[in-house]
Protein backbone atom coordinates (compact mmCIF):
# COMPACT_ATOMS: atom_id res chain seq x y z
CA UNK A 1 0.00 0.00 0.00
CA UNK A 2 1.45 3.67 -0.89
CA UNK A 3 1.30 6.15 1.08
CA UNK A 4 2.44 9.69 1.40
CA UNK A 5 5.69 11.39 3.55
CA UNK A 6 3.30 12.92 6.25
CA UNK A 7 1.71 9.58 6.66
CA UNK A 8 5.07 7.87 7.24
CA UNK A 9 5.59 10.54 10.13
CA UNK A 10 2.38 10.02 11.60
CA UNK A 11 1.81 6.17 11.38
CA UNK A 12 5.31 4.30 11.12
CA UNK A 13 6.78 2.85 13.57
CA UNK A 14 10.43 3.48 14.68
CA UNK A 15 12.64 0.27 13.06
CA UNK A 16 10.13 0.18 10.42
CA UNK A 17 11.32 -0.54 6.64
CA UNK A 18 10.17 2.06 4.15
CA UNK A 19 10.62 2.24 0.33
CA UNK A 20 10.12 5.89 -1.08
CA UNK A 21 10.16 5.82 -5.09
CA UNK A 22 9.65 9.04 -7.56
CA UNK A 23 7.38 6.73 -10.38
CA UNK A 24 9.84 6.51 -12.50
CA UNK A 25 11.07 3.35 -14.08
CA UNK A 26 14.83 2.35 -13.69
CA UNK A 27 16.79 3.09 -16.63
CA UNK A 28 18.79 0.40 -18.45
CA UNK A 29 21.90 -0.36 -16.24
CA UNK A 30 24.25 0.80 -19.46
CA UNK A 31 23.57 4.17 -18.71
CA UNK A 32 25.55 4.54 -15.61
CA UNK A 33 24.95 8.22 -14.60
CA UNK A 34 21.18 7.42 -14.84
CA UNK A 35 20.97 4.64 -13.15
CA UNK A 36 23.14 6.31 -10.02
CA UNK A 37 20.93 9.74 -10.51
CA UNK A 38 17.51 7.46 -9.89
CA UNK A 39 19.08 5.42 -7.56
CA UNK A 40 19.19 8.44 -5.43
CA UNK A 41 15.47 9.52 -5.97
CA UNK A 42 14.67 5.68 -4.90
CA UNK A 43 15.28 3.55 -2.66
CA UNK A 44 14.48 2.15 1.12
CA UNK A 45 15.79 2.65 4.72
CA UNK A 46 14.72 1.63 8.27
CA UNK A 47 13.04 4.68 10.32
CA UNK A 48 15.26 5.83 12.77
CA UNK A 49 14.32 9.51 13.50
CA UNK A 50 11.34 11.58 13.62
CA UNK A 51 11.62 15.47 14.28
CA UNK A 52 8.94 17.76 14.75
CA UNK A 53 8.38 20.93 12.60
CA UNK A 54 10.57 24.16 13.55
CA UNK A 55 9.00 27.02 14.16
CA UNK A 56 10.51 30.62 14.56
CA UNK A 57 12.30 32.82 12.46
CA UNK A 58 12.72 30.20 9.91
CA UNK A 59 10.08 27.78 10.14
CA UNK A 60 10.85 24.29 8.56
CA UNK A 61 8.86 21.27 8.02
CA UNK A 62 8.81 18.01 10.33
CA UNK A 63 11.50 15.54 8.67
CA UNK A 64 11.64 11.26 9.35
CA UNK A 65 15.03 9.52 8.92
CA UNK A 66 15.81 6.59 6.97
CA UNK A 67 19.07 4.63 7.89
CA UNK A 68 20.04 3.58 4.16
CA UNK A 69 23.25 1.22 5.05
CA UNK A 70 26.66 1.20 6.74
CA UNK A 71 29.76 0.70 4.79
CA UNK A 72 32.92 -1.04 6.79
CA UNK A 73 34.31 -3.77 7.14
CA UNK A 74 33.33 -6.59 10.89
CA UNK A 75 32.13 -4.55 13.29
CA UNK A 76 34.08 -1.39 12.48
CA UNK A 77 31.18 1.17 10.43
CA UNK A 78 33.19 4.10 8.36
CA UNK A 79 30.63 5.58 6.76
CA UNK A 80 26.50 5.22 8.30
CA UNK A 81 24.20 6.54 5.13
CA UNK A 82 21.09 8.43 6.40
CA UNK A 83 18.58 10.52 4.56
CA UNK A 84 16.43 13.24 5.71
CA UNK A 85 12.81 12.97 4.21
CA UNK A 86 10.58 15.99 4.93
CA UNK A 87 6.82 15.38 5.24
CA UNK A 88 6.10 17.45 2.26
CA UNK A 89 8.21 15.06 0.15
CA UNK A 90 6.19 14.26 -3.36
CA UNK A 91 7.52 10.79 -3.55
CA UNK A 92 5.44 7.72 -2.81
CA UNK A 93 6.36 5.69 0.65
CA UNK A 94 5.21 1.86 1.32
CA UNK A 95 5.99 0.41 4.57
CA UNK A 96 7.78 -3.27 3.56
CA UNK A 97 7.97 -4.44 7.21
CA UNK A 98 7.35 -3.34 10.67
CA UNK A 99 9.41 -4.96 13.55
CA UNK A 100 7.43 -8.27 14.68
CA UNK A 101 6.16 -7.89 18.31
CA UNK A 102 8.93 -9.25 20.64
CA UNK A 103 11.78 -7.62 18.91
CA UNK A 104 13.24 -5.15 21.04
CA UNK A 105 14.38 -1.56 20.50
CA UNK A 106 17.16 0.41 21.43
CA UNK A 107 16.63 4.07 21.88
CA UNK A 108 18.38 6.57 22.85
CA UNK A 109 16.12 10.03 23.51
CA UNK A 110 17.79 13.71 23.73
CA UNK A 111 15.94 16.91 23.73
CA UNK A 112 12.44 15.53 23.26
CA UNK A 113 13.84 13.42 20.17
CA UNK A 114 13.80 9.28 20.29
CA UNK A 115 16.39 7.63 18.01
CA UNK A 116 16.50 4.32 17.17
CA UNK A 117 20.11 2.61 17.11
CA UNK A 118 19.23 -0.72 16.99
CA UNK A 119 16.71 -3.34 16.40
CA UNK A 120 17.32 -6.96 18.23
CA UNK A 121 15.54 -10.20 17.77
CA UNK A 122 14.64 -10.15 21.30
CA UNK A 123 15.80 -8.40 25.41
CA UNK A 124 18.69 -10.22 25.40
CA UNK A 125 20.37 -9.87 22.35
CA UNK A 126 19.28 -5.86 22.72
CA UNK A 127 21.39 -5.87 26.00
CA UNK A 128 24.09 -7.45 24.73
CA UNK A 129 24.60 -5.29 21.74
CA UNK A 130 24.30 -1.99 24.30
CA UNK A 131 26.87 -3.41 26.24
CA UNK A 132 29.23 -3.82 23.16
CA UNK A 133 28.52 -0.52 21.71
CA UNK A 134 28.29 1.47 24.92
CA UNK A 135 25.71 4.06 24.58
CA UNK A 136 25.24 5.96 28.14
CA UNK A 137 21.72 7.41 27.24
CA UNK A 138 20.26 4.45 25.27
CA UNK A 139 16.98 2.26 26.82
CA UNK A 140 15.61 -1.01 25.57
CA UNK A 141 11.67 -1.41 24.35
CA UNK A 142 9.84 -4.28 23.22
CA UNK A 143 7.61 -3.98 20.63
CA UNK A 144 3.84 -5.34 21.60
CA UNK A 145 1.64 -6.79 19.72
CA UNK A 146 0.09 -3.92 16.85
CA UNK A 147 -3.34 -3.32 17.98
CA UNK A 148 -6.12 -5.22 16.29
CA UNK A 149 -7.91 -4.09 13.10
CA UNK A 150 -11.76 -3.21 13.63
CA UNK A 151 -13.48 -5.18 10.26
CA UNK A 152 -16.46 -4.60 8.93
CA UNK A 153 -18.83 -7.62 9.24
Amino acid sequence: MTTTAQSIFDDAPLGAIIRYSDGTPRPPDRFKRKVQAWEGRNGKGQLTQRSPAGTGQYPYPATFTLHEGDYGSGETIVLSLNKILSVSDARTFEIVRIPPPGAALVLQEWEGHRELLHVAAGAAAATAWLDRHGYSRAHVEIVGDPEPVATAA
